[in-house]
This record gives C-alpha cells, sequence and structure tokens, in this order.
C-alpha cells in the first residue's frame, strides 16, 4: 500500500481505538472454529450474541451488554440446531429478535426474553425451511420490517417474510436467484450481499469473485463487474455517497480495496492495493462520520479511512494495532454508544486464541469531555421500520426512520407507524427498561422471573399441543436432506422425551415393565461375585497352560 500522507483537514485524524479491560470484555467465550468467512457475533443497545462452539449440533451465546467479566462455562444458550450455526443477525427494529442460520439448512427466528437466557432455549419462534443446503448468509432489510435474505449453498436466495403465520415457513415472499434447469451459476452462490439505504438495490459478492447489482424485488441483476483485475470477497453500499465499496485480491493475490460506481460496474473509480496477507478483509461504514473501517480475519489491525465524494475519494487516517488477532467483529449500532465519551464507532472482537470478546471503542479526543458534541452526531438510522414488508413488495421505496442521539432529544416519524408483528406473551411481559440500566429492584427482578417463566410455558405449549389440529399451520418439507443422529448435550439439543402413559392399562403396562427390570439387574448383582470368581479360574488355568507349554 502506497502510505501516502494526508494533508485533508479532518476532525476524525485522531481517532483512536480504546480496547476494554478483561473486567469489561467477555471471558471465557468458547468462539466457534469454524472457517466460514463470517463475523460469528451480532450486538444491539441490550445484548451481545456470539456463535459458540458445541458439539453435536449449534449454538450460540446471547449475553446483556453489561454482562462483562468473566462467563459461566455452563452459561445457558440458544441450541435449537442440529448443525453448526453459521451466522447470527439481531432484527435491526427489536433489539429482542435474532436470527439464525446454520448447517442444518434451516434459518430459526428466535424471541429473547427482557431477562436474557436464564436457561437452553430450543424453540424458535419460526423457522424456514426453504434451502436444502447449509445456509450460510442472512441479512435483514433495512428499511422493511420482518423482511429477512438468505443466502445457501443450494443456489438459493430467497426473501422472507417472518411475519407470516405458522411456525414453519417453507415458501419465501420471493426468490432472488435460484438454479434453473439443473444449473447451478456461480452467481447464485453469494460470498457477500449489502443492501443500499432504502433497500431498493442488493450488491452482491459471488463465488466468480464479481460484483453484482440486483433488483430484490424481481432478482434482475443490473450490473456486473469484471474479475480481470479485482476478485472480490466482501461488498459494501457506501450510504451518502453513490458508490460501492469492494474488498478482494489483485491478480497478485495483494489484498485490495476497490470503489465502484453502482450504475456502471465496468470500471472502479478507484483501487488500492493493502497488503500481501491471506485473510479475508471486512469493510464496516459509518454514514454519520464518513468513516471507513477495514479489518482482516486473522489480522490484528484496523484500519481507519475517511471517505468523500471527490478524488481521491479515500484517505488514509491511522489504524488501531493490537498483538492478537481477531477471527470476527461485531458491530454496535449507533443508538448503543456512548455519547458523552465521544465514541463514534465500536467493535466487539472475537480473540479465539484466548476464548475472549474484546469491545473496542473508536474515540474522538476533545477537550470537553461529558458534552453532547453536536458536529460528531447528526441525526442516524433508527429503531423504527419505515414501511411494511407488504409496502415494500408492492414497490414502494421510503429511506430509514432517523432518530437524534441527543439525550432527551425526540423526533417524531415521518412515516405512519407501522404495526410490528410481536407475540402476545411478548407484548405482555417486556418491561419498558433502558439498556444503559445496571441493576433493577427486587420487585422488577421476580416480575421478570415470573416473565421467563410463563414465556418458557407458552414455548412448551406450543411443543406438544393437545390437539391434532394444533398442528395445521405444520407444513412438511420433502425438500429437507435427513439430519445425521448425535448424541445429545446439554448446551445442543433436549433429551429424548417419552410421552406418560394415558391409560390405566398402559400404566400397568409400564410398571410390570420396570418390574421385569429391576428383577433381572438384581440376578446380574447377585451372580456378579460367582462370574468373577469363574472369570479367575479360567485365568489362572490358562497361565498354567500356557507356562507347561513352555
Amino acid at each position: 500500500m502506497s502510505w501516502r500522507l494526508s494533508f485533508r483537514c479532518s476532525k476524525f485524524r485522531h481517532v483512536f481505538g480504546k480496547p476494554s479491560t478483561k473486567e469489561n470484555s467477555y471471558d471465557g467465550v468458547p468462539i466457534t472454529r469454524s472457517v466460514h468467512d463470517n463475523h460469528y457475533c451480532s450486538a444491539n443497545p441490550c445484548f451481545i450474541a456470539v456463535v459458540t462452539e458445541c458439539a453435536g449440533g449449534g449454538s450460540f451465546l446471547v449475553l446483556p451488554v453489561h454482562h462483562t467479566g468473566r462467563v459461566d462455562p455452563q452459561h445457558p444458550r440458544v441450541c435449537g440446531h442440529s448443525g453448526r450455526v453459521l451466522d447470527v443477525k439481531w432484527n435491526p427494529f427489536d433489539d429482542h429478535c435474532i436470527a439464525s442460520s446454520s448447517e442444518d439448512c434451516t434459518v430459526k427466528i428466535w424471541d429473547i426474553p427482557v431477562c436474557g437466557v436464564l436457561q437452553n432455549l430450543t424453540k424458535a419462534r419460526k423457522t424456514l425451511t426453504g434451502h436444502t443446503r447449509r445456509v450460510g448468509l442472512i441479512e435483514w432489510h433495512p428499511t422493511a420490517e420482518n423482511l429477512l435474505l438468505s443466502s445457501a449453498y443450494d443456489y438459493k436466495v430467497l426473501l422472507w417474510d417472518v411475519s407470516q403465520d405458522g411456525a414453519v415457513l417453507r415458501y419465501p415472499v420471493r426468490v432472488v436467484l435460484m438454479p434453473i434447469f439443473h444449473r447451478y451459476p456461480a452467481e447464485a452462490l453469494l460470498l457477500s450481499v449489502s443492501f443500499n439505504t432504502d433497500g431498493s438495490r442488493l450488491a452482491v459478492a459471488s463465488k466468480d469473485r464479481r460484483v453484482r447489482v440486483l433488483d430484490p424485488r424481481t432478482g434482475k441483476i443490473l450490473q456486473v463487474s469484471s474479475s480481470k483485475f479485482h476478485r472480490a470477497s466482501k461488498v459494501l453500499y457506501i450510504r451518502g455517497f453513490k458508490m460501492l465499496l469492494s474488498t478482494g485480491s489483485s491478480p497478485w493475490n495483494h489484498r485490495q480495496v476497490v470503489l465502484w460506481d453502482p450504475d456502471d460496474l465496468s470500471e472502479p473509480l478507484y483501487e488500492e492495493e493493502l497488503d500481501g496477507s491471506a485473510g479475508v478483509l471486512f469493510p464496516f461504514y459509518d454514514p454519520d462520520t464518513h468513516m471507513l473501517y477495514l479489518a482482516g480475519k486473522g489480522d490484528g489491525n484496523i484500519r481507519y479511512y475517511e471517505l468523500s465524494s471527490e478524488k481521491p475519494y479515500i484517505s488514509f487516517l491511522t489504524e488501531y494495532r493490537s498483538l492478537l488477532p481477531q477471527k470476527g467483529l461485531g458491530v454496535m449500532p449507533k443508538r448503543g454508544l456512548d455519547v458523552s465519551a465521544c465514541e463514534v464507532f465500536r467493535f466487539y472482537r472475537l480473540i479465539a486464541i484466548k476464548d475472549l470478546v474484546e469491545p473496542l471503542s473508536m474515540i474522538v479526543p476533545r477537550k470537553e469531555s461529558g458534552v453532547f458534541q453536536e458536529d460528531l452526531y447528526p441525526m442516524t438510522a433508527g429503531n423504527q421500520a419505515a414501511m411494511t414488508a407488504q409496502e415494500w413488495l408492492s414497490g414502494m421505496n421510503r429511506g430509514p426512520v432517523l432518530m437524534p442521539l441527543k439525550p432527551g432529544t425526540q423526533v417524531p416519524n415521518p412515516y405512519p407507524e407501522t404495526p410490528a408483528e410481536k407475540g402476545h406473551v411478548r407484548n405482555s411481559l417486556r418491561i419498558q427498561m433502558g439498556p444503559a440500566d445496571g441493576s433493577a429492584s427486587r420487585m422488577d427482578l421476580d416480575f421478570m422471573e415470573e416473565a421467563f417463566l410463563e414465556e418458557q410455558l407458552a414455548y412448551q405449549d406450543a411443543k406438544y399441543p393437545k390437539e391434532v389440529s394444533d398442528l395445521s399451520g405444520w407444513q412438511p418439507d420433502e425438500t429437507q436432506i435427513p439430519l445425521w443422529t448425535y448424541c445429545c448435550t446439554p448446551h445442543c439439543c433436549e433429551p429424548a422425551e417419552r410421552p406418560p402413559p394415558t391409560t390405566e392399562s398402559e400404566l400397568l403396562q409400564a410398571f410390570y415393565r420396570q418390574q421385569d427390570e429391576i428383577r433381572g439387574l438384581r440376578e446380574q448383582i447377585s451372580h456378579k461375585d460367582v462370574r468373577i470368581s469363574q472369570l479367575e479360574l479360567e485365568i489362572k488355568n490358562a497361565r498354567n497352560s500356557m507356562r507347561a507349554t513352555f
């Protein structure tokens, strides 16, 4: 990389990374050993989710943001998948809803209780079963609620409306890409996806290492880049500028960053080689400060840049360096940052060699600390949806609903409020509690514990319906491959359960069966000493015969 000096006047030229201490980090997290090129971490102002290593299935941890320090090895997990979890994403409009994809060919939507996960969570609110191979990528729509994109190794890219009725969803609302006549095009196997600001365009990086721009409603390919000089692995829309950024490698296998015009991908606007490392380069962009962060998988450093609409488009600022390599990174939304400390970005670095999740804050130094800086925190995308899924599917486009970050300031929603699809249990049990509250009264704790128990009972009622008619919303999926069997572990799946006897005759039969088993075990115990004496005599005779032979 050409380390040219930048003499541009920038208020972000002194941004520095401040790692948290071990007491304020998450220690003892068994980070997954999967080699998939994902982040394995997702964060919001209430919780942080980390994909963990688990034998015999897939699981991930959900921890409250302020639950720092040493994590209990037996901490309850979300463990409803029967294969490795490959990706997790929080719903941008619901801090208690998270989606996960797995090698078991499914995508699951989970409801996290307001008090966190207090016991292993195995019952998902929704299960999406439209794929026949492992699902590697999921992405929420940035402005429409309940819209989720999934991409799998069956060369299908599907768009789901998770507000539809039924616990098992088999049919998506849109098929963006899929195989045709048993042909498996390389452009349908995605390595990275990114929506633009209003969600009307979708940028993807595919297996053939090209960048494409699609219409997510119809699946029509609008633009395709040339792979002659750049092999893309990650792609990102630069919101606020009419640009598209991709990271990948050059023909000489040097890591490369390239800027594109999304309306014309024939030639790049800007390209620059960084280094010769082999790890995938993850791009992160902050549209409020126009800062770009580049972090490599397996690297210990994170580079900062500032973007502009004029050439040379990218200006290098500085970099954060660490001796500990990161396996993945999570990002906190802007509404969860500490504005009093001039924090403009926050990473959650997954350090697998130490089983550590380390928060890393990007801070702009200012003389007056504790004062809200208006120039650092403009209006940003909030946690309200701009429209419903049906409105977006009908062709409507809207930008995100903006919110101020200054404490105590509220701005009305310019769009009509959309009825969020929320379950009756969650609506009746949640407590309006800010994410920064680290303590609660005894009455609130009792209420939260009772709410959690009622929610778990509701899950059990949904799992074991009293009548066969309750299963009318379930649809079998003949396209799903049979899953393998595995040993049950406390963090992966539920133990095998046998329904109790329903009649008196069945109860008597079970009682007699148990009595026969107990009687057989007692006979085995009583004959144990006799059998031991027989075996010892046989061993003694065998030794004597061997000695006589020699």
